[in-house]
């Protein structure tokens, strides 16, 4: 599991580093995945057994990590659609995908010009 987060975790920080747009969504997405995986492996899964405490149960899991978890998709959906719609408005006025809205020279095609 371990080698796994942090195999993900490099290749979202990679991502990252593109510098366009579309890596960069998916970099945060891959990134949001890997930290929740490390917080659920942190809270000890026990497949099986139950989050909920009942009466008369005698083995429960911890619900920490798992509403933790959850409240942590929910930001991660809502952060990917607001840095998609910025994306699109920025490649609607500057007509690049690149995040600073100008392509580097070595990138430019030859139509484009100086």
């Amino acid at each position: 599991m371990a080698v796994g987060i942090g195999i993900m975790t490099s290749c979202a920080v990679y991502l990252l580093l593109r510098g366009r747009t579309f890596p960069l969504v998916l970099g945060l997405s891959m990134l949001s995945t890997a930290a929740n995986l490390f917080i659920l492996s942190m809270g000890r899964l026990r497949p099986g057994v139950s989050p909920i405490v009942a009466a008369g149960a005698e083995d429960y899991a911890d619900p920490v990590p798992q509403a933790l978890v959850l409240t942590a998709i929910v930001i991660g959906f809502g952060m990917t659609g607001f840095i998609m719609a910025l994306a699109a408005r920025t490649r609607h006025r500057t007509g690049s995908d690149h995040v600073d809205g100008a392509e580097p020279v070595s990138e430019r095609r030859p139509e484009q010009g100086p």
